[in-house]
């Protein structure tokens, strides 16, 4: 098997993936995963969008730089970060008492932070307040991050201030060490400036990695800071326990101000706790969203699944200390008491009857890539970004109770896909472990790459990881799953990995290198050993290719491929009266998915 994976990743690895230079720069053709340098970047000002997302694009971090980083930061050494950013955002005219001026509804949390932001911006919106809200990662297009009025800021006036902080920024680096900063950082500085000048009333930011070290703790004084569900990730920047990490989330509260969490475990919720004791700050727990009054009935929420009423409720808690600390008339009041801490738990807020903006704003909050259904002809898409344990659980429930409804209304056959990837150091094994029970007709693997080549001025571009790295990746959670399949025994997986490598063969499609596909050319109609049914990809569009087999009229991929290629699944997925297709593990991987799925979300 070792053997197999040497031979396919040097096929693999043979074709260079090449990125075009964007309009008007003079440079070469290089690899989409070589290094970039700064120093390549265009730099004249009013230049448009794809000119800013190429300059954005070479402040990424190469991979083999980034892992240097990582492991300074699991050394404790990421308080560099704050004074790094300080003296960026200096360069750019602004100092963190301007920043002092936004009003900020800061939120922090492994699970449901974005979605717990969702819900603030539109309830918020619903008042007649004009809102901007930050968030990592985007899906589609980097102006996603930096949003106004529930809306991605347009290209023109992302294009207008990434030129004035750019320039600023590149101006000024021969005078100071740290040169110009990393992406997520340049992004964060771009986010003050615009929420600044665009004269937002509330700025809702969700924080990148941790909170304690996190670029956007460099605000010092939020009205209200937030911390959503915890779990295990980024374990190599922030710790291998939940206390670890709940450290580093408990790094975002501030003296005298309030901040809220939901339920945790007694270990990580002690050391948040035991933070906000340390920092002064006023810490309290959710209640239930159940405990919230609502005149003619039932609260709905726009976005499905039991989780995301831990998110409602943080929300409903955040925003309510945020309108009465501005004495807005219809939540005027005095805040309660801070009360006292028992038992390693945070005294527990109190519920309130919700009014028509609040409900209004709950139930039309829509979250894209978050338990996301999309039905096109016999084809329905389950779309959820779970990449931790406690998410995929999650999505996993979210995605049996919701393929089942509509299961019960099929007449023929139905067959499911998996459609994975994962990134970082998560653990894949354990998360493609809970997918088991949904039994799946085929598990379909690939790297976050939408198409065979990305140019340098796609916002989707990333150099963080390296190709052999991805594909790796994806071999190796192909492997996994095929192993979780037959028990785990070994000796099985031993034998069937030698009948795989056997049939495994590169195949070239297309021309030009597009639609290379990796398949297991099937024996016959035998669909009846595991690794027959999980198929490896080198990118997003070949993979949904073949799973859709041309089947949903809005696709637009072109022809399913050679029918030679896997030729008995390729039939089962022809002739099933609806297919069903869950894609998860990786938010980057939604986002390739759904800029080929809608073709709105690039416009």
């Amino acid at each position: 098997m070792a053997r197999w994976c040497r031979a396919l990743l040097q096929g693999l690895l043979g074709r260079r993936l090449v990125s075009a230079a964007p309009p008007g720069a003079a440079c070469s053709r290089l690899s989409a995963f070589t290094p970039w340098s700064a120093a390549s970047a265009p730099r004249a000002g009013g230049m448009d969008y794809s000119d800013a997302v190429w300059a954005l694009n070479s402040l990424q971090t190469n991979a083999s730089v980034l892992e240097n980083v990582r492991r300074d930061q699991a050394r404790g050494q990421s308080e560099d970060t704050l004074k790094a950013m300080k003296s960026f955002l200096e360069r750019t005219g602004l100092t963190v008492e301007q920043l002092d001026q936004l009003s900020v509804i800061h939120v922090t949390g492994t699970k449901g932070k974005g979605s717990t932001c969702a819900f603030c911006e539109k309830i918020l919106h619903n008042y007649g307040l004009k809102t901007g809200f930050f968030s990592s990662p985007h899906l589609v297009q980097v102006r996603e991050r930096i949003r106004i009025n529930g809306q991605p800021i347009s290209k023109e006036l992302f294009a207008k201030y990434f030129w004035q902080v750019y320039t600023l920024l590149d101006q000024t680096k021969g005078e100071h060490a740290d040169s110009l900063p990393a992406y997520f950082h340049f992004l964060t500085i771009l986010m003050f400036h615009i929420f600044l000048r665009e004269k937002v009333q509330v700025a809702i930011v969700e924080v990148g990695i941790g909170g304690a070290f996190d670029c956007t703790n460099i605000i010092r004084r939020p009205v209200v800071c937030g911390v959503s569900s915890l779990g295990l990730d980024h374990v190599a920047i922030l710790g291998d326990s939940l206390e670890k990490i709940a450290w580093h989330k408990g790094g975002i509260f501030k003296p005298a101000v309030p901040a809220f969490t939901v339920t945790q475990f007694s270990g990580p919720m002690g050391v948040l706790v035991q933070r906000a004791k340390e920092i002064g700050c006023l810490l309290r727990l959710c209640p239930d969203l159940g405990d919230y009054p609502v005149e003619g009935g039932k609260l709905h929420l726009g976005l499905v699944g039991e989780h995301q009423k831990h998110n409602a409720t943080l929300a409903l808690q955040l925003v309510q200390t945020w309108l009465r600390h501005h004495d807005l008339p219809s939540l005027r009041g005095s805040m309660l008491p801070p009360g006292e801490y028992e038992h390693g738990r945070p005294p527990a807020s109190s519920g309130f009857p919700l009014p028509a903006p609040m409900v209004q704003g709950l139930q039309d909050t829509v979250w894209l890539g978050r338990s996301q259904v999309m039905k096109r002809g016999p084809v329905t898409y389950y779309i959820d970004g779970a990449h931790t344990i406690e998410s995929m659980q999650a999505g996993v429930r979210w995605y049996r109770e919701y393929s089942l409804r509509e299961a019960k209304a099929v007449d023929g056959r139905l067959l499911q896909v998996l459609l994975f990837n994962t990134t970082g150091e998560r653990d894949a094994q354990a998360l493609l472990k809970l997918l088991l029970p949904c039994q799946f007709d085929f598990a379909v693997f690939c790297p976050n790459l939408t198409m065979a080549t990305q140019s340098m001025s796609d916002d989707q571009t990333n150099y963080t990881v390296s190709l052999e790295n991805v594909l790796t990746n994806c071999l190796t959670n192909q492997q996994t799953w095929c192993q979780l399949l037959q028990g785990g025994r070994e000796e099985s997986w031993r034998a069937s990995g030698d009948r795989l490598a056997e049939s495994v063969r590169l195949v070239k499609g297309g021309g030009r290198d597009r639609g290379l596909l990796l398949l297991r050319e099937s024996e016959g109609s035998e669909l009846d050993q595991p690794e027959a049914r999980a198929l490896v990809f080198p990118c997003i569009s070949d993979a949904l290719q073949w799973i859709t087999q041309g089947r949903d009229p809005e696709l637009g991929l072109g022809a399913a491929g050679s029918p030679t290629l896997h030729s008995a699944g390729a039939r089962a997925l022809q002739e099933a009266s609806a297919i069903q297709i869950l894609i998860i593990g990786s938010l980057h991987l939604i986002g390739g998915a759904l800029k080929l799925l809608d073709q709105s979300l690039s416009e």
